[in-house]
C-alpha cells in the first residue's frame, strides 16, 4: 500500500487541517477557522523525539521527548497466560494477551482515556434513530401514506444528524507530522509489513502444547509440538473510535485488533484501547517447521515428507488403512510481547520476512527516543 500523510482529518462537521506544522480547525464554510473547538491531538517526530499537544483548537497542553527524557512508564510483572486442555494427553498452553486496560502507558494516559471514553460513549446514531422510528410509527398509525412519508423523511433526517454527530463525539483526532528520519523509518515499518502481508496464509496461534507420548506422537504424524491456530488477517485500517491523517497497518490477534501508528502500537479489543510503545514492544521469529494437512499455501517452501501415522523409526504404521504422506513446510513464527500485557503468537506461511519488521519496529523506537527489549519466544 502506497505510503502518504493526508494534510487534513474529518470528523463530523469538523476539519483539522495541517498545514507547514500548523494546526487549524475549520466547520461548516470551509476556510472558517476558530480558536476553541473539538478535542484533538497534535504529534510531531523527527530529530529530538516526540513532541505531544493535545486540545487541539482550545486551551493546549504540550510536551515533548528525546533520548533524554525521565518519563517511562514502569512494566508490569510479566504476564502468564492461563492453561487450558485441548488434545488429550496434551497440556495445552493458551498463548493470550492480559486485558486491554491494562496496557497502559504514561506516556499516552491522555490519549487512552479519551479513546475509551468515546469508545463507549451513547451513539446519537441510536439514541435519535430510535426516537425517529417511534415518531414514524405514530405518524403512519395516525395519518396512514402522508404519515409514513413524513415519517421517513424524520427518520432520514435523524439518521444523518446522529452519524454527523457521532463522527466527532464518539471519536477522537490525531494528527500526525513526521520529520524526514522518522517518516523514513515509518515507511520502512510499512513496507516491511506488506512484505509479511504478502504471504499466501497468515494464522493466529490461540495455544499449543508438546507432545509427550508415543501414542499421541503416533496419531499427530510425529509432531513433537500441538498447535492450536486459525487464519487471520493483514490489512489497514483505522478503529471506529480514531480519526488520523495516516492509515496504519493492522493486525487481527485473536480478541485483539493491533494497529501500527506512527508512534505507538495502538490495541483495541472491543470497546476498550491499551497502547504498546515502541519501545516496550518486542518482535521475535523463528522458523517452524509445521506438518500440513491442508492444502500447502502456494509460497510454502516444503522441506520433508512425514507419514500420517508413522512408527517409532519413521516409516508407515500399517494398522492404518487412510495412511498417506504428508509435507512438511517450513513457516515462520512471530511473537508480539511486551512488559505490558501484550502476548501474542502468529504464524505465515513464508520465512524471513519477521526479521525486516523487527529491525523496523526497534528503528522506529531510537527515532522516537526509545530503549530495546528483548525476549524469548514463549515455552509451548
Amino acid at each position: 500500500m502506497p505510503f502518504y500523510f493526508r494534510k487534513s482529518v474529518s470528523a463530523g462537521p469538523f476539519r483539522f487541517n495541517l498545514l507547514s506544522g500548523e494546526v487549524g480547525v475549520s466547520v461548516g464554510v470551509r476556510g472558517l477557522r476558530f480558536g476553541t473547538g473539538p478535542r484533538g491531538h497534535y504529534v510531531h517526530a523527527g530529530r529530538g523525539g516526540l513532541y505531544y499537544r493535545s486540545a487541539l483548537g482550545g486551551d493546549s497542553q504540550s510536551r515533548g521527548r528525546g533520548h533524554s527524557t525521565s518519563t517511562q512508564a514502569t512494566p508490569p510483572p510479566r504476564y502468564r497466560p492461563p492453561r487450558q486442555p485441548r488434545e488429550p494427553n496434551v497440556e495445552m498452553v493458551a498463548v493470550s494477551s492480559a486485558s486491554v486496560l491494562g496496557m497502559t502507558d504514561e506516556r499516552y494516559g491522555e490519549l487512552l482515556q479519551e479513546l475509551n471514553s468515546k469508545q463507549n460513549a451513547v451513539s446519537s446514531l441510536v439514541v435519535l434513530g430510535s426516537v425517529a422510528g417511534v415518531v414514524a410509527l405514530f405518524a403512519t398509525i395516525a395519518a396512514g401514506i402522508n404519515g409514513a412519508a413524513a415519517g421517513a423523511v424524520v427518520v432520514a433526517a435523524a439518521l444523518f444528524v446522529g452519524s454527523r454527530l457521532d463522527a466527532h463525539r464518539r471519536s477522537a483526532v490525531v494528527l500526525y507530522d513526521l520529520e524526514g528520519d522518522a517518516a523514513e523509518a515509518y515507511e520502512t515499518l510499512t513496507k516491511a509489513f506488506d512484505d509479511l502481508a504478502a504471504s499466501t496464509m497468515k494464522w493466529h496461534v490461540d495455544s499449543g502444547g508438546a507432545v509427550r507420548d508415543l501414542h499421541t506422537w503416533k496419531r499427530n504424524a510425529g509432531a513433537t509440538t500441538i498447535l492450536n491456530k486459525r487464519p487471520t488477517e493483514f490489512c489497514y485500517g483505522l478503529p471506529r473510535v480514531l480519526k488520523t491523517n495516516v492509515t496504519p497497518p493492522s493486525m487481527k490477534v485473536g480478541k485483539e485488533t493491533l494497529y501500527w501508528l506512527p508512534d505507538v502500537l495502538l490495541v483495541v479489543e472491543s470497546g476498550k484501547v491499551g497502547a504498546v510503545a515502541y519501545d516496550m514492544l518486542t518482535v521475535q521469529w523463528q522458523d517452524s517447521r509445521f506438518i500440513e494437512e491442508e492444502a500447502v499455501p502456494r509460497d510454502a517452501q516444503v522441506v520433508g515428507q512425514t507419514w500420517k501415522h508413522p512408527n517409532k523409526n519413521g516409516g508407515p504404521d500399517r494398522r492404518f488403512a487412510n495412511n498417506r504422506q504428508l509435507p512438511i513446510c517450513l513457516y515462520e513464527s512471530i511473537h508480539l510481547h511486551s512488559g505490558n500485557g501484550l502476548n501474542e503468537l502468529l504464524q505465515v506461511s513464508t520465512n524471513g520476512r519477521a526479521q525486516p519488521l523487527a529491525s523496523a519496529a526497534r528503528r522506529l523506537a531510537s527515532v522516537l527516543g526509545a530503549r530495546e527489549q528483548t525476549a524469548a519466544l514463549p515455552a509451548l
